[in-house]
């Protein structure tokens, strides 16, 4: 069976590199049946994460093109959500991974601290953001491999944005980050924070046009980049669990010269990794 990687964004569009691996899709937006993606970010990252590149003779393909997607729309048309539909979002995943085979749950959002953010969801008060770590983390437990972006709020420490403050799960920045974009740690309980980081610049991937593709910067992009990768390597070692994940990822990351609260582990070794 396919691995199944959940979406949590914008929704999906049914662009041809997806083929027929668009199996499941739940709104919590607008309460849609259909699949669709009103704003154009979640199909970018579920083409990076999954896009087989037929449209482009194979230039633009995304990490793991065999793996199944399934959209959690979260975000409405302008980037934006609440975390109550997220929450509801999280209980519908657990609810229906093993329907789904869903095995990587990509969050490629955070709360919104300041512009920089393409996408967010806005808290209304300290305890709802505490909320919605509790719901990814309740994912993670529930045997879920949670990897979400750290931000675009950087470069200032304790700039990563939830929920990947989160101890738990595997939280992603950007190496390639000329402008300083990428939140960092340590978070309010000194956690180091990205575990790992990857490109997240000019990244090219599947638009919400038929057949078309578009370029866009952010640790939005470098998530998908490691969903991409666990989904790959859970195709040949379908029985490791998160924690196991985890480990293995660490064993394949290496420093790389940029600040330590940066980088966490350090630039993941991709091909190193999805060979398992």
């Amino acid at each position: 069976m396919q691995v199944g990687v959940a979406v949590m964004d914008t929704g999906i569009f049914r662009h041809r590199d997806f083929e027929n691996r668009i199996i499941g899709f739940a709104d919590f937006v607008n309460g849609r049946k259909y699949v669709y993606d009103d704003n154009g970010h979640g199909t970018h990252v579920a083409g990076i994460i999954a896009g087989d590149g037929r449209s482009s003779q194979g230039k633009y393909r995304g990490i793991a093109p065999k793996a199944a997607l399934i959209g959690v729309k979260v975000l409405d048309n302008a980037g934006n959500g609440k975390i109550k539909n997220v929450i509801r979002g999280t209980d519908w995943i657990i609810k229906n991974k093993d329907y789904y085979n869903i095995r990587v749950v990509n969050i490629s959002f955070g709360t919104r601290a300041s512009v920089k953010q393409e996408v967010s969801v806005s808290p209304e008060d300290e305890t709802e953001e505490e909320e919605l770590v509790e719901a990814v983390e309740r994912m993670w437990d529930s045997g879920l491999i949670v990897v979400a972006a750290a931000g675009n709020n950087g470069p200032g420490n304790g700039s990563v944005t939830a929920p990947g403050i989160s101890k738990k799960i595997i939280t992603v920045g950007a190496f390639d980050d000329r402008k300083y974009f990428s939140g960092r740690g340590p978070t309010t309980e000194c956690v180091i924070k990205p575990e790992v980081v990857v490109t997240g610049t000019n990244i090219i991937a599947c638009s919400n046009r038929q057949g078309r593709y578009s370029s866009k910067s952010g640790t939005s992009m470098a998530a998908p980049i490691v969903s991409g990768a666990v989904a790959r390597m859970l195709g040949h070692n379908p029985y490791v669990t998160p924690k196991e994940v985890k480990i293995w990822m660490k064993s394949c990351c290496k420093k790389i010269n940029i600040p330590y609260n940066q980088q966490g582990w350090g630039m993941l070794d991709i091909a190193k990794f999805v060979a398992g």
